[in-house]
Protein backbone atom coordinates (compact mmCIF):
# COMPACT_ATOMS: atom_id res chain seq x y z
CA UNK A 1 0.00 0.00 0.00
CA UNK A 2 1.62 3.35 -1.24
CA UNK A 3 1.66 5.39 1.53
CA UNK A 4 -0.39 8.89 1.48
CA UNK A 5 1.80 12.23 -0.46
CA UNK A 6 2.57 14.14 2.46
CA UNK A 7 1.11 17.77 2.10
CA UNK A 8 4.01 20.00 1.34
CA UNK A 9 3.91 22.84 4.14
CA UNK A 10 1.53 26.23 2.93
CA UNK A 11 4.01 28.98 1.53
CA UNK A 12 3.80 31.53 4.25
CA UNK A 13 0.97 33.86 3.69
CA UNK A 14 2.57 37.48 2.38
CA UNK A 15 1.57 40.69 3.42
CA UNK A 16 -0.57 41.04 0.13
CA UNK A 17 -2.50 37.56 0.94
CA UNK A 18 -3.01 38.46 4.49
CA UNK A 19 -6.76 39.35 5.35
CA UNK A 20 -7.50 43.27 5.31
CA UNK A 21 -8.15 44.25 8.53
CA UNK A 22 -11.92 45.53 8.91
CA UNK A 23 -12.20 49.73 7.95
CA UNK A 24 -12.98 51.75 10.01
CA UNK A 25 -15.81 53.83 8.81
CA UNK A 26 -14.98 57.44 9.18
CA UNK A 27 -18.15 59.20 11.26
CA UNK A 28 -20.63 60.87 8.93
CA UNK A 29 -21.21 64.67 9.06
CA UNK A 30 -24.87 64.58 8.97
CA UNK A 31 -26.91 67.21 7.28
CA UNK A 32 -28.23 69.05 10.36
CA UNK A 33 -24.61 69.62 11.62
CA UNK A 34 -23.48 71.07 8.22
CA UNK A 35 -26.36 73.40 8.10
CA UNK A 36 -25.48 74.40 12.09
CA UNK A 37 -21.99 74.86 10.71
CA UNK A 38 -23.02 77.23 7.66
CA UNK A 39 -25.50 79.57 9.17
CA UNK A 40 -22.72 80.33 12.23
CA UNK A 41 -20.33 80.73 9.51
CA UNK A 42 -22.74 82.99 7.27
CA UNK A 43 -23.50 84.86 10.16
CA UNK A 44 -19.58 85.71 11.21
CA UNK A 45 -18.19 85.80 7.55
CA UNK A 46 -20.67 88.14 6.95
CA UNK A 47 -19.21 90.63 9.43
CA UNK A 48 -15.86 90.53 7.74
CA UNK A 49 -15.59 89.22 4.61
CA UNK A 50 -14.99 91.84 1.18
CA UNK A 51 -17.79 92.01 -0.75
CA UNK A 52 -15.63 90.67 -4.06
CA UNK A 53 -15.53 86.79 -2.18
CA UNK A 54 -19.26 87.77 -1.34
CA UNK A 55 -20.11 87.95 -4.73
CA UNK A 56 -18.96 84.38 -5.47
CA UNK A 57 -21.59 82.93 -3.28
CA UNK A 58 -24.13 85.14 -4.36
CA UNK A 59 -23.71 84.04 -7.72
CA UNK A 60 -24.03 80.51 -6.58
CA UNK A 61 -26.73 80.84 -4.89
CA UNK A 62 -28.55 82.56 -7.94
CA UNK A 63 -27.64 79.62 -10.13
CA UNK A 64 -28.87 77.61 -7.29
CA UNK A 65 -32.47 78.59 -6.50
CA UNK A 66 -32.61 79.03 -10.56
CA UNK A 67 -32.20 75.50 -10.59
CA UNK A 68 -34.30 74.79 -7.48
CA UNK A 69 -37.42 76.83 -9.13
CA UNK A 70 -36.69 74.35 -12.52
CA UNK A 71 -36.84 71.81 -10.65
CA UNK A 72 -39.93 72.00 -8.47
CA UNK A 73 -42.62 71.39 -10.97
CA UNK A 74 -40.73 67.75 -11.80
CA UNK A 75 -40.36 67.14 -8.12
CA UNK A 76 -44.12 67.61 -8.11
CA UNK A 77 -45.36 65.38 -10.85
CA UNK A 78 -42.22 62.38 -10.31
CA UNK A 79 -43.09 61.90 -6.64
CA UNK A 80 -46.95 63.06 -6.67
CA UNK A 81 -47.86 60.54 -9.64
CA UNK A 82 -46.19 56.91 -8.45
CA UNK A 83 -47.40 57.76 -4.40
CA UNK A 84 -51.45 58.68 -5.59
CA UNK A 85 -51.17 55.51 -8.15
CA UNK A 86 -49.93 53.39 -5.19
CA UNK A 87 -51.96 54.01 -2.71
CA UNK A 88 -54.97 53.22 -5.35
CA UNK A 89 -53.55 49.00 -4.84
CA UNK A 90 -52.74 46.98 -2.30
CA UNK A 91 -55.47 46.06 0.56
CA UNK A 92 -58.17 48.05 -0.44
CA UNK A 93 -60.25 49.08 2.05
CA UNK A 94 -57.49 48.82 4.61
CA UNK A 95 -55.17 50.57 2.77
CA UNK A 96 -58.28 53.31 2.30
CA UNK A 97 -58.93 53.35 6.19
CA UNK A 98 -55.17 54.02 6.84
CA UNK A 99 -54.77 56.93 4.43
CA UNK A 100 -57.72 58.57 5.33
CA UNK A 101 -56.98 58.51 9.12
CA UNK A 102 -53.33 59.65 8.68
CA UNK A 103 -54.26 62.28 6.05
CA UNK A 104 -56.93 63.81 8.60
CA UNK A 105 -54.18 63.92 11.20
CA UNK A 106 -51.59 65.88 9.14
CA UNK A 107 -54.32 68.39 8.38
CA UNK A 108 -55.22 68.71 11.80
CA UNK A 109 -52.08 68.90 12.99
CA UNK A 110 -51.06 71.38 10.28
CA UNK A 111 -54.43 73.34 11.16
CA UNK A 112 -53.73 73.60 14.30
CA UNK A 113 -50.07 75.07 13.96
CA UNK A 114 -52.01 77.67 12.15
CA UNK A 115 -54.61 78.68 14.78
CA UNK A 116 -51.97 78.54 17.31
CA UNK A 117 -49.37 80.41 15.01
CA UNK A 118 -52.24 83.27 13.77
CA UNK A 119 -53.01 84.05 17.17
CA UNK A 120 -49.34 83.82 19.18
CA UNK A 121 -47.10 85.40 16.32
CA UNK A 122 -48.18 88.29 15.59
CA UNK A 123 -47.41 89.11 19.34
CA UNK A 124 -44.55 87.16 20.10
CA UNK A 125 -42.77 88.44 16.96
CA UNK A 126 -44.24 92.15 17.51
CA UNK A 127 -41.68 94.05 16.22
CA UNK A 128 -39.72 92.20 14.66
CA UNK A 129 -39.63 93.05 10.81
CA UNK A 130 -37.39 92.66 7.88
CA UNK A 131 -39.34 94.31 5.55
CA UNK A 132 -39.77 92.25 2.12
CA UNK A 133 -36.81 89.78 3.18
CA UNK A 134 -34.94 90.99 0.40
CA UNK A 135 -33.12 88.60 -1.80
CA UNK A 136 -29.62 89.04 -0.69
CA UNK A 137 -28.37 88.89 -4.36
CA UNK A 138 -30.86 91.63 -5.27
CA UNK A 139 -30.26 93.82 -2.32
CA UNK A 140 -26.70 94.00 -0.56
CA UNK A 141 -24.53 92.02 -3.15
CA UNK A 142 -24.78 91.46 -6.96
CA UNK A 143 -24.37 88.23 -8.61
CA UNK A 144 -21.26 88.27 -10.86
CA UNK A 145 -23.80 86.88 -13.70
CA UNK A 146 -27.19 84.62 -14.17
CA UNK A 147 -28.66 81.98 -16.32
CA UNK A 148 -32.16 81.97 -16.94
CA UNK A 149 -33.44 77.66 -16.00
CA UNK A 150 -37.70 78.48 -16.78
CA UNK A 151 -39.18 75.10 -15.43
CA UNK A 152 -41.24 73.28 -17.96
CA UNK A 153 -44.83 74.05 -16.44
CA UNK A 154 -45.79 76.36 -13.68
CA UNK A 155 -46.20 74.30 -10.15
CA UNK A 156 -50.01 74.40 -10.28
CA UNK A 157 -50.24 72.76 -13.84
CA UNK A 158 -47.58 70.41 -12.37
CA UNK A 159 -50.12 69.93 -9.25
CA UNK A 160 -52.96 69.00 -11.65
CA UNK A 161 -51.00 66.61 -13.90
CA UNK A 162 -50.07 64.80 -11.07
CA UNK A 163 -53.26 64.46 -9.60
CA UNK A 164 -54.88 63.40 -12.78
CA UNK A 165 -52.60 60.84 -13.95
CA UNK A 166 -51.73 59.51 -10.74
CA UNK A 167 -55.43 59.04 -10.17
CA UNK A 168 -55.72 57.64 -13.97
CA UNK A 169 -53.05 55.12 -12.71
CA UNK A 170 -55.50 53.62 -10.02
CA UNK A 171 -57.69 53.00 -13.05
CA UNK A 172 -55.99 50.90 -15.38
CA UNK A 173 -53.99 47.63 -15.00
CA UNK A 174 -50.30 47.82 -13.81
CA UNK A 175 -47.69 47.83 -16.62
CA UNK A 176 -45.69 50.18 -18.19
CA UNK A 177 -46.53 53.43 -17.56
CA UNK A 178 -46.47 53.10 -13.66
CA UNK A 179 -43.21 51.74 -13.55
CA UNK A 180 -41.99 54.93 -15.82
CA UNK A 181 -43.00 57.00 -13.13
CA UNK A 182 -41.74 54.97 -10.24
CA UNK A 183 -37.96 55.35 -12.54
CA UNK A 184 -39.05 59.33 -12.68
CA UNK A 185 -39.45 59.29 -8.58
CA UNK A 186 -36.08 57.54 -8.35
CA UNK A 187 -34.24 59.91 -11.06
CA UNK A 188 -36.21 63.00 -9.19
CA UNK A 189 -34.85 61.43 -5.60
CA UNK A 190 -31.21 61.11 -6.63
CA UNK A 191 -31.48 64.30 -7.98
CA UNK A 192 -32.39 65.47 -4.53
CA UNK A 193 -29.65 63.26 -3.06
CA UNK A 194 -26.75 63.98 -5.32
CA UNK A 195 -27.11 67.85 -6.23
CA UNK A 196 -29.90 69.23 -3.95
CA UNK A 197 -28.88 67.98 -0.63
CA UNK A 198 -24.94 67.99 -0.44
CA UNK A 199 -25.62 71.81 -1.89
CA UNK A 200 -27.97 73.22 0.29
CA UNK A 201 -25.46 73.86 3.40
CA UNK A 202 -23.24 75.85 0.66
CA UNK A 203 -26.77 77.64 -0.64
CA UNK A 204 -27.50 78.60 3.24
CA UNK A 205 -24.44 80.08 3.57
CA UNK A 206 -24.76 82.22 1.09
CA UNK A 207 -28.34 82.92 2.30
CA UNK A 208 -26.92 84.06 5.85
CA UNK A 209 -23.91 86.01 4.47
CA UNK A 210 -26.35 87.80 2.65
CA UNK A 211 -28.69 88.67 5.54
CA UNK A 212 -25.96 89.27 7.86
CA UNK A 213 -24.84 92.04 4.90
CA UNK A 214 -27.95 93.60 5.05
CA UNK A 215 -28.26 93.86 8.66
CA UNK A 216 -31.53 91.56 8.69
CA UNK A 217 -30.11 88.20 10.29
CA UNK A 218 -30.68 89.49 13.89
CA UNK A 219 -34.48 89.59 13.40
CA UNK A 220 -34.30 86.31 11.47
CA UNK A 221 -32.83 84.65 14.47
CA UNK A 222 -35.11 85.86 17.22
CA UNK A 223 -37.54 84.69 14.59
CA UNK A 224 -36.22 81.43 14.50
CA UNK A 225 -35.50 80.94 18.18
CA UNK A 226 -39.27 81.87 19.70
CA UNK A 227 -40.85 79.80 17.02
CA UNK A 228 -38.57 76.68 17.72
CA UNK A 229 -39.67 76.65 21.10
CA UNK A 230 -43.46 77.15 20.11
CA UNK A 231 -43.20 74.25 17.34
CA UNK A 232 -41.68 72.34 20.21
CA UNK A 233 -44.83 72.41 23.03
CA UNK A 234 -47.08 72.16 19.45
CA UNK A 235 -45.55 68.57 19.31
CA UNK A 236 -45.87 67.53 22.63
CA UNK A 237 -49.64 68.50 22.39
CA UNK A 238 -49.86 66.37 19.31
CA UNK A 239 -48.78 63.70 20.57
CA UNK A 240 -50.49 63.85 23.64
CA UNK A 241 -53.44 64.06 21.61
CA UNK A 242 -52.44 61.16 19.32
CA UNK A 243 -52.24 58.86 22.28
CA UNK A 244 -54.80 59.82 24.10
CA UNK A 245 -57.33 58.74 21.28
CA UNK A 246 -54.90 55.64 20.78
CA UNK A 247 -55.14 54.77 24.78
CA UNK A 248 -59.31 54.87 24.36
CA UNK A 249 -59.00 52.78 20.98
CA UNK A 250 -56.87 49.87 23.14
CA UNK A 251 -58.25 50.20 26.15
CA UNK A 252 -55.20 51.29 27.63
CA UNK A 253 -53.47 54.40 29.63
CA UNK A 254 -52.05 56.40 26.91
CA UNK A 255 -48.88 58.26 28.73
CA UNK A 256 -48.01 54.02 29.24
CA UNK A 257 -48.57 54.00 25.68
CA UNK A 258 -46.72 56.83 24.40
CA UNK A 259 -43.75 56.05 27.00
CA UNK A 260 -43.75 52.17 25.14
CA UNK A 261 -42.65 54.16 21.89
CA UNK A 262 -39.82 56.68 23.44
CA UNK A 263 -37.45 54.12 21.80
CA UNK A 264 -39.36 54.78 18.16
CA UNK A 265 -38.93 58.69 19.49
CA UNK A 266 -34.94 58.55 20.70
CA UNK A 267 -34.56 56.63 17.01
CA UNK A 268 -36.03 58.87 14.63
CA UNK A 269 -34.35 61.84 16.72
CA UNK A 270 -30.77 60.38 15.82
CA UNK A 271 -31.76 59.38 12.13
CA UNK A 272 -34.19 61.89 11.08
CA UNK A 273 -35.59 59.28 9.13
CA UNK A 274 -38.75 57.66 9.07
CA UNK A 275 -37.35 54.72 6.77
CA UNK A 276 -34.50 53.87 9.10
CA UNK A 277 -37.14 53.78 12.22
CA UNK A 278 -39.69 51.56 11.20
CA UNK A 279 -38.57 48.23 12.60
CA UNK A 280 -38.34 50.57 15.80
CA UNK A 281 -41.41 51.73 15.20
CA UNK A 282 -42.87 48.36 14.99
CA UNK A 283 -41.33 46.46 17.68
CA UNK A 284 -42.82 49.33 20.02
CA UNK A 285 -46.46 49.26 18.07
CA UNK A 286 -46.52 45.51 19.14
CA UNK A 287 -46.07 45.78 22.35
CA UNK A 288 -48.51 48.21 22.86
CA UNK A 289 -50.83 45.29 22.08
CA UNK A 290 -51.22 46.44 18.17
CA UNK A 291 -51.81 42.89 16.31
CA UNK A 292 -49.03 42.53 13.88
CA UNK A 293 -50.61 41.97 10.90
CA UNK A 294 -52.25 45.47 11.89
CA UNK A 295 -48.80 46.86 12.65
CA UNK A 296 -47.05 45.25 9.33
CA UNK A 297 -49.47 46.81 7.17
CA UNK A 298 -49.84 50.76 8.92
CA UNK A 299 -46.33 51.37 10.08
CA UNK A 300 -44.58 51.02 7.23
CA UNK A 301 -47.43 53.08 5.44
CA UNK A 302 -47.54 55.42 7.71
CA UNK A 303 -43.97 56.01 7.16
CA UNK A 304 -44.52 57.23 3.74
CA UNK A 305 -48.02 59.14 4.03
CA UNK A 306 -48.21 60.52 7.74
CA UNK A 307 -46.04 63.67 8.51
CA UNK A 308 -48.18 65.41 10.83
CA UNK A 309 -44.99 66.77 12.82
CA UNK A 310 -43.71 68.22 9.48
CA UNK A 311 -46.62 69.80 8.56
CA UNK A 312 -47.09 71.34 12.00
CA UNK A 313 -43.05 72.61 11.16
CA UNK A 314 -43.61 74.29 7.95
CA UNK A 315 -47.19 75.21 8.75
CA UNK A 316 -45.67 77.57 11.85
CA UNK A 317 -42.24 79.03 9.99
CA UNK A 318 -45.08 80.32 7.23
CA UNK A 319 -46.83 81.87 9.56
CA UNK A 320 -43.83 83.40 11.09
CA UNK A 321 -42.07 84.69 7.84
CA UNK A 322 -45.20 86.24 6.78
CA UNK A 323 -45.59 87.91 9.79
CA UNK A 324 -42.19 89.48 10.14
CA UNK A 325 -42.16 90.55 5.94
CA UNK A 326 -45.22 92.02 6.58
CA UNK A 327 -47.77 89.40 4.32
CA UNK A 328 -50.94 89.49 4.99
CA UNK A 329 -52.59 86.68 6.97
CA UNK A 330 -55.20 85.32 4.76
CA UNK A 331 -57.20 82.83 6.67
CA UNK A 332 -58.69 81.22 3.40
CA UNK A 333 -55.35 81.20 1.24
CA UNK A 334 -53.93 79.37 5.05
CA UNK A 335 -56.63 77.20 5.17
CA UNK A 336 -56.05 75.79 1.27
CA UNK A 337 -52.21 75.90 1.70
CA UNK A 338 -52.95 73.49 4.40
CA UNK A 339 -55.07 70.84 2.99
CA UNK A 340 -52.81 71.11 -0.02
CA UNK A 341 -50.09 70.61 1.94
CA UNK A 342 -51.46 67.21 3.45
CA UNK A 343 -51.31 65.91 0.11
CA UNK A 344 -47.89 66.87 -1.17
CA UNK A 345 -46.71 65.58 1.95
CA UNK A 346 -47.56 61.86 0.98
CA UNK A 347 -45.07 62.53 -1.98
CA UNK A 348 -42.27 63.89 0.29
CA UNK A 349 -39.02 61.81 -0.24
CA UNK A 350 -37.37 59.81 2.42
CA UNK A 351 -34.17 61.90 2.68
CA UNK A 352 -33.35 64.45 5.08
CA UNK A 353 -35.28 67.58 3.76
CA UNK A 354 -37.88 66.04 1.65
CA UNK A 355 -40.62 67.09 2.85
CA UNK A 356 -39.84 70.69 3.01
CA UNK A 357 -38.13 70.04 -0.99
CA UNK A 358 -41.75 68.90 -1.83
CA UNK A 359 -43.05 71.88 -0.28
CA UNK A 360 -41.32 74.25 -2.15
CA UNK A 361 -43.37 74.42 -4.95
CA UNK A 362 -47.08 75.19 -2.73
CA UNK A 363 -44.84 77.91 -0.45
CA UNK A 364 -44.15 80.04 -3.42
CA UNK A 365 -47.29 79.47 -5.76
CA UNK A 366 -50.25 79.63 -2.39
CA UNK A 367 -48.61 81.76 -0.23
CA UNK A 368 -46.36 84.18 -2.64
CA UNK A 369 -42.88 82.86 -1.33
CA UNK A 370 -40.00 84.63 -2.59
CA UNK A 371 -36.46 82.46 -3.18
CA UNK A 372 -34.97 84.20 0.20
CA UNK A 373 -38.06 83.27 2.10
CA UNK A 374 -37.68 79.38 0.58
CA UNK A 375 -34.53 79.57 1.60
CA UNK A 376 -35.22 80.54 4.74
CA UNK A 377 -37.45 78.24 5.39
CA UNK A 378 -35.30 74.89 4.08
CA UNK A 379 -32.74 76.10 6.57
CA UNK A 380 -35.05 76.20 9.86
CA UNK A 381 -36.95 73.20 8.86
CA UNK A 382 -33.85 71.28 8.58
CA UNK A 383 -32.38 72.59 12.08
CA UNK A 384 -35.52 70.77 13.88
CA UNK A 385 -35.84 68.89 10.71
CA UNK A 386 -35.05 65.15 13.44
CA UNK A 387 -38.32 66.68 16.34
CA UNK A 388 -40.43 66.87 13.24
CA UNK A 389 -39.37 63.27 12.35
CA UNK A 390 -39.93 61.91 15.86
CA UNK A 391 -43.58 62.98 16.26
CA UNK A 392 -44.24 61.64 12.16
CA UNK A 393 -42.85 58.35 13.49
CA UNK A 394 -44.39 58.48 17.40
CA UNK A 395 -47.90 59.25 15.76
CA UNK A 396 -47.24 56.50 13.27
CA UNK A 397 -48.04 53.73 16.62
CA UNK A 398 -51.61 55.77 17.37
CA UNK A 399 -52.68 55.30 14.23
CA UNK A 400 -52.15 51.53 14.13
CA UNK A 401 -53.94 51.80 17.68
CA UNK A 402 -56.85 52.97 15.73
CA UNK A 403 -56.73 51.25 12.57
CA UNK A 404 -56.71 48.09 14.79
CA UNK A 405 -59.97 49.17 16.66
CA UNK A 406 -61.88 50.12 13.72
CA UNK A 407 -60.80 47.23 11.55
CA UNK A 408 -61.28 44.79 14.10
CA UNK A 409 -63.70 42.25 12.83
CA UNK A 410 -64.57 44.43 9.76
CA UNK A 411 -61.37 43.49 7.57
CA UNK A 412 -60.67 39.57 6.16
CA UNK A 413 -58.16 37.84 5.97
CA UNK A 414 -53.97 38.50 6.81
CA UNK A 415 -54.69 41.60 8.22
CA UNK A 416 -58.30 40.37 9.87
CA UNK A 417 -56.45 41.49 14.09
CA UNK A 418 -56.16 38.65 16.61
CA UNK A 419 -57.57 39.00 19.72
CA UNK A 420 -55.42 36.47 21.34
CA UNK A 421 -52.38 37.85 20.32
CA UNK A 422 -50.01 38.43 23.38
CA UNK A 423 -46.43 39.81 23.25
CA UNK A 424 -44.05 39.47 25.31
CA UNK A 425 -43.30 42.33 27.61
CA UNK A 426 -46.77 43.58 27.31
Amino acid sequence: MTPPAETPPAAPASVDDAPAAPSRRRPRFGLLPRIVVAIVLGILLGLVMPEALARVFTTFNGLFSAFLEFLIPLIIVGLVTPAIGELGRGAGKMLALTAGIAYVSTILCGLLALAVSALLLPRMLAGASVGTLDNPEDSAIAPYFTIEMPPVFEVMTALILAFCLGIGLTLVRRGALQESFEQVRTIVVRTIEAIIIPLLPIYIFGMFLGLTMNGQIWTVIGTFLAVVLMVFVLTVVVLLAQYCVAGWAMRRNPLRMLWTMLPAYATALGTSSSAATIPVTLQCTKRNGVAAPIADFVVPLCATIHLAGSTLKITSFAVAIMVVTGMPLDPAKLVGFVLMLGIVMIAAPGVPGGAIMAAAGILSSMLGFGEAAVGLMIASYIAIDSFGTATNVTGDGAIAALVSRIARGRVSGDLEADDGVELAGV
